[in-house]
């Protein structure tokens, strides 16, 4: 009786250790992976086994903006069970990412700010404390994505941070609460007109809109006081995934800016 009631505080109870089975996924695809459950020292019932999507988010706060971890996607495993004790249980599973899955890494190296990955909980009857294993998963970007990535890299953009932000972008279709934002320090040749540039990825499985919002500078005045706020654009354009060789996208990104640069009237 006394290692009965020892379980029902996690001591001696069922326990779980869950593993991926790739090193990487990227979104749209399937996550692979097995738990194993293992009996405590008394049998135990068990209400469910679960895995789920989960992504640390900023919440929007001008002053001190706080952080979420936001669940984006779940799979119920099992159900009511016995585990008897001692008992090993492998249990496989495949969780289908969504295409909007932010990506935490980049040719095999983790992303810097991103905190994605898998919780896998066990419900355990009469338990004051259930068992919760958490693993980080490796998304690398959709070849749409890795193209336009690649293309900022060439024209001299430099990565700077990542983070994903709660809320939605007006004017753009989006499934998920929450958005990536990948920013760039701007190349020499538009340094003196944006601060950065922030690129936001929302794929599905034929095209990806690709989110760019543009930090300017604040001006100044020739009395040297500031003429205004930094403003901030955004745009955004379409990669249909199947014609994704045939444009040039550097010069497509390149001419955009140019563009956005101009109505500040420092480019001709």
């Amino acid at each position: 009786m006394f290692q009965k009631v020892l379980a029902t505080f996690g001591s001696g109870g069922a326990k779980i250790d869950a593993r991926l089975l790739d090193r990487t996924v990227s979104p749209g695809r399937h996550l692979r992976g097995e738990v194993l459950l293992l009996g405590g020292e008394v049998d135990q019932e068990i209400n469910g086994l679960a895995v789920k999507l989960l992504a640390r988010v900023q919440l929007p706060g001008e002053r001190a903006p706080g952080v979420e971890d936001l669940e984006f996607g779940t799979q119920q495993l099992a159900g009511r069970e016995r585990v008897a004790a001692g008992q090993q249980v492998r249990v496989p599973f495949e969780v289908d990412l969504p295409w909007e899955t932010p990506i935490s890494s980049i040719f095999g190296k983790p992303l810097p700010g991103m905190a994605v990955g898998l919780q896998t909980s066990l419900d355990i009857a009469n338990s004051v404390t259930d068992p919760v294993d958490v693993d980080g998963a490796a998304i690398e970007p959709l070849p749409a994505q890795k193209r336009i990535l690649d293309a900022f890299s060439r024209i001299g953009f430099v990565f700077r941070e990542a983070v994903l932000e709660r809320g939605r972008i007006n004017g753009a279709t989006q499934q998920l609460p929450f958005f990536q934002e990948i920013r760039f320090t701007p190349s020499p040749r538009f340094a003196p007109v944006f601060t950065s540039v922030a690129v936001t990825f929302l794929s599905s499985a034929a095209e990806t809109q690709v989110v760019l919002e543009v930090t300017k500078r604040v001006r100044v005045s020739k009395s040297g006081g500031f003429g205004g706020r930094g403003q901030e654009f955004l745009g955004l354009f379409k990669v249909d995934h199947a014609a994704l060789d045939r444009v040039k996208w550097e010069p497509q990104l390149e001419g955009w800016l140019h563009e956005v640069a101009k109505a500040r009237g420092i480019f001709d």
